[in-house]
């Protein structure tokens, strides 16, 4: 299955700014696979919100040297293997890609620690939604939060590809969802998800719903990709022992690196404060991480049981993807424009022809 092209396209940035302005389509080597990485011929590339800063140059943990092809997640077939991957060749994944970025191209390096088998009878471009918002929405709720049937959660942010994700796993375990977002027409789509309570947070000032809706005692769980603008009415209408989730810093993605939570309004709120990163390593990497760095991240083995869980929900009828918009690979500089002007709802996917 190994390919003959030695050149494909990727879509790269050479300086730093708007998505329209900056990213060039560029014919580059393809790349090879080291030990314990594949390469991927690309069928479609989703779109994430953190790919942003890779173009605009804003916070990023890890600054790649230009010029680079930016974009953390693919879907595709594997066609080359480094030595110790050679069982995953010709197979359909979903994936990180190595460092994670790299993505916006015809082919792309993954490592093994976070590349999952995405089944044939799941088609395009679900099978390109599904990686990332189920299985950071996964963590959030279950393996951080516990969530449990009966309990209730807030979820913000909850049209998109993570919050939707959030509204249907929630719900689908039988808790009482509450969700925000920021159109009507958003709002409908988290009813239709399942959401108990949706609240336009455009219009209504969510805090005020949520306590009026549950006797003033609050929440049991806070899903918050948002962040810092929506933090403290959050954090005002969690529950005694609640679970908060740190997802995410969409709203002031600054703060995320510097001093930020005030510890005394932690303990006045008697609640629990849950950071939730999606990175997966093996048990070998696992450990270097956490010598070098002090960070904790999550095993291979529980990815590839998301992924199965994920599966089989998907083929119940249980939850589904959530997919707005869709272009073909020469569109994505367009669609990414979209994105970091907030006109896009559920997940973004770029479709990548054969090659």
């Amino acid at each position: 299955m190994e390919s003959s092209t030695t050149t494909m396209r990727a879509w790269r940035v050479h300086e730093y700014g708007n998505p329209l302005d900056v990213l060039q389509l560029d014919t580059v080597p393809v790349p090879e696979p080291e030990a314990g990485e594949v390469r991927v011929r690309v069928l479609a590339i989703p779109l994430n919100l953190n790919d942003l800063e890779r173009i605009t140059g804003g916070n990023m943990m890890v600054r790649p040297e230009l010029p680079y092809s930016p974009g953390m997640e693919t879907m595709g077939m594997v066609e080359a293997c480094g030595a110790g991957a050679e069982d995953w060749l010709g197979r359909r994944v979903v994936s990180t890609t190595k460092q994670a970025f790299g993505g916006f191209a015809e082919r792309v390096i993954c490592t093994t620690a976070a590349l999952f088998d995405m089944p044939e009878d799941i088609p395009l471009p679900d099978a390109a939604a599904l990686y990332f918002p189920f299985h950071l929405a996964w963590l959030g709720l279950f393996d951080r939060a516990g969530l449990e049937a009966g309990e209730s959660v807030l979820i913000h942010a909850a049209a998109g590809g993570a919050g939707s994700a959030a509204v249907q796993l929630a719900a689908n375990a039988g808790a009482r969802v509450f969700a925000t977002a920021g159109t009507d027409e958003k709002v409908r789509l988290c009813r239709d998800l399942g959401a108990d309570v949706a609240i336009n947070y455009n219009t209504t000032e969510f805090g005020e719903v949520v306590l009026k809706e549950t006797g003033n005692r609050g929440v049991d769980v806070v899903y918050d990709n948002v962040g810092e603008a929506v933090m403290e009415r959050s954090m005002t209408c969690t529950a005694y022992g609640g679970r908060y989730l740190m997802m995410g810093f969409a709203s002031n993605k600054v703060v995320a690196d510097e001093p930020f939570i005030v510890p005394r309004r932690i303990a006045l709120g008697n609640f629990k404060l849950c950071g939730v990163m999606l990175n997966y390593a093996g048990d070998e990497m696992m450990q270097i991480v956490k010598s070098a760095m002090g960070w904790n991240v999550a095993p291979t083995s529980l990815g590839a049981r998301i992924t199965r869980d994920v599966v089989e929900l998907v083929r119940s009828g249980a939850v589904r993807a959530v997919v707005g918009q869709v272009v073909d690979f020469e569109e994505l500089p367009s669609l990414m424009d979209a994105m970091a002007n907030r006109h896009t709802t559920g997940r973004a996917i770029v479709t990548v022809a054969a090659s």
